[in-house]
């Protein structure tokens, strides 16, 4: 797995367009949070269960990918989260998995709060909110 900084990966969606970018944030957080334009949410658990299930997931992006070489981008909240996911998708075949470092909103700060330190957002890269 590729571990790539959140400026990194979009220049590589941009010079891949053929590239699948998976966030793996529940719903609601890319709904309300913010995604990048592009994003496909697969989330690697879902409320209320709070429980990843990387069969199901593995599932999902393989109806997506036209093939398992094909570059798949996770992002998540903070580049934890995708970690996970990208080993489950390595052990099912993937070669080209690529993990967004600070995810969406980065690590907390002093103050307990995102989006200060690091991340999509705090990069200055496009986003949408709903």
């Amino acid at each position: 797995m590729k571990h790539l900084l959140p400026k990194e990966a979009w220049a590589l969606i941009q010079q891949q367009p053929d590239a699948l970018f998976v966030d793996v944030r529940m719903e609601i957080e890319s709904q309300y949070v913010g995604r990048p334009p592009g994003v496909i949410n697969i989330p690697w658990y879902e409320y209320p269960e709070m429980k990843p299930d990387p069969k199901a997931f593995v599932l999902a992006v393989e109806k997506l990918a036209k093939s398992k070489d094909q570059p798949v981008v996770l992002l998540c909240r903070s580049g934890l989260r995708t970690v996970d996911a990208g080993i489950a998708l390595e052990k099912a075949g993937f070669t080209n998995v690529v993990n967004v470092l600070d995810g969406f909103e980065g690590e907390l700060d002093d103050n307990d709060q995102r989006g200060r330190e690091g991340g999509w957002r705090f990069e200055g890269l496009p986003w949408t909110q709903t």
